[in-house]
């Protein structure tokens, strides 16, 4: 019975979304009201059920189950009507990320979606508040199905390669920026995002460098690590044994970063470069 719970639940939700798009007259509206009690009495349901919730609108999963056969959207086309308040839905919903109300602008999204199927901004728009939310696998359906309704949509791409960058999918994120660039090649923002992911796949892949650029644990039982202490402070061969206050550690410390400078100026580089891209160039970008 859970299952059939789970899908009365969503039947509803589906409902309710209908009686306050605004689409409906009086008498639709009180027979949507009265479908759905009929539905809560039959199968022992209520809108405070929260856990019987489906992870996606009752819509999406219809239209992810006709995508699977057919890449493209429904060919039907909304009214006039709908497709203005689809327009309206969206604006909210870049309100809405002005805002940093992030779930608010997914409600406001999904709702336009519903309302118009085939606007590739929609679902590039969802994509961005889904990625805001650290929900990186949605963020990710909603640029494939843009794409799917317009291939040469450049913003996709890019907002792809950003959800791909958070998830640490290197590759993925490169050649969606590359795809992007290819489309709108005078784009700052790709080019920096890509010159990010470029960065982050050496340093996943660098010897030297893991996470913050070096394992610390194996750098001080380094024997030459050791030798070098010992000559920053002119103690013993024993590394920071010879230290004997505060001061004098900080003193090791800025001789022993200079030494590192001197020897090693790639490492001191990529720690730079690490903190410098700890945010994405993208998180200012505007929304359609």
């Amino acid at each position: 019975m859970a299952v059939e719970k789970r899908l009365a639940f969503s039947i509803v939700q589906f409902l309710r979304d209908q009686t306050h798009c605004g689409a409906s007259n009086s008498d639709e509206q009180e027979s949507l009201e009265v479908a759905i009690q009929c539905l809560e009495t039959t199968f022992k349901i209520n809108s405070s059920d929260c856990h019987l919730a489906a992870p996606q609108p009752l819509t999406e999963i219809f239209l992810n189950s006709l995508l699977k056969n057919n890449p493209e959207p429904p060919e039907t086309s909304p009214s006039p009507e709908d497709t203005e308040r689809a327009e309206q839905l969206k604006n909210e919903g870049n309100n809405h990320m002005k805002e940093e109300n992030y779930s608010c602008a997914v409600e406001c999204y999904s709702k336009a979606i519903n309302l118009d199927l085939r606007n590739a901004v929609y679902y590039c728009n969802r994509a961005a508040a889904h990625s805001r939310l650290g929900n990186y696998t949605e963020a990710t359906g909603d640029c494939e199905r843009a794409i799917g309704i317009d291939p040469s949509y450049s913003k996709a791409y890019g907002r792809m390669g950003l959800a791909f960058t958070a998830m640490n999918k290197f590759p993925e994120a490169i050649s969606y920026f590359k795809k992007a660039l290819v489309l709108d090649s005078e784009n700052d923002t790709y080019k920096s995002n890509l010159k990010i992911a470029e960065q982050k796949q050496k340093e996943a892949v660098s010897p030297i460098a893991t996470g913050l650029g070096f394992d610390m644990a194996s750098l001080i039982n380094n024997p030459a690590f050791i030798r070098m202490m010992s000559n920053a402070v002119g103690g013993p061969a024993a590394g920071v044994g010879g230290l004997s206050d505060i001061s004098s550690l900080i003193e090791a410390g800025q001789q022993f970063a200079q030494q590192i400078q001197h020897q090693n100026p790639e490492l001191i580089e990529q720690l730079r470069h690490h903190i410098r891209s700890r945010s994405f160039s993208g998180s200012a970008e505007e929304h359609s």
